[in-house]
C-alpha cells in the first residue's frame, strides 16, 4: 500500500476556491480503481491549511490517479491559486494494524 500526506497552504483569498476544487478531486479520486481513501482535511489552527492524505494499493493505482483527466484539471486549478507552501510525501506501507 502507498500513502500519501502533506499539507498546502493558501493564501486567504484562495481557500473557498480550492475547497471547491479539492471536493471536486476527492469525490473523482475515490471512484478510481486502486484508491482505498482520499481526503483533503481543513487545518483547525490554521484555516489556510489544507491537510491531504492518500491511501493507494500500489504504484500502479498510484501512477493511473497522476496521468488521470481530474488529476490535470486540479493541478490546473491550483496554477491560478497562490500557494504559499505545498510539501507532499509518499511512504510504502507494509503491515497494517489496528491500535
Amino acid at each position: 500500500m502507498i500513502v500519501i500526506t502533506g499539507e498546502i497552504e493558501l493564501h486567504p483569498e484562495d481557500v473557498w476556491p480550492a475547497t471547491y476544487h479539492a471536493a471536486r478531486m476527492m469525490e473523482a479520486s475515490a471512484a478510481e480503481d486502486g484508491c482505498i481513501c482520499y481526503r483533503f482535511y481543513a487545518d483547525l489552527v490554521n484555516p489556510r491549511r489544507f491537510r491531504i492524505y492518500e491511501e493507494w494499493r500500489d504504484e500502479d493505482a498510484l501512477k493511473a490517479h497522476m496521468s488521470s483527466a481530474h488529476m490535470k484539471a486540479f493541478q490546473t486549478a491550483l496554477s491560478g491559486l497562490r500557494v504559499v507552501e505545498r510539501r507532499l510525501e509518499k511512504f510504502g506501507v507494509t503491515e497494517k494494524t489496528q491500535l
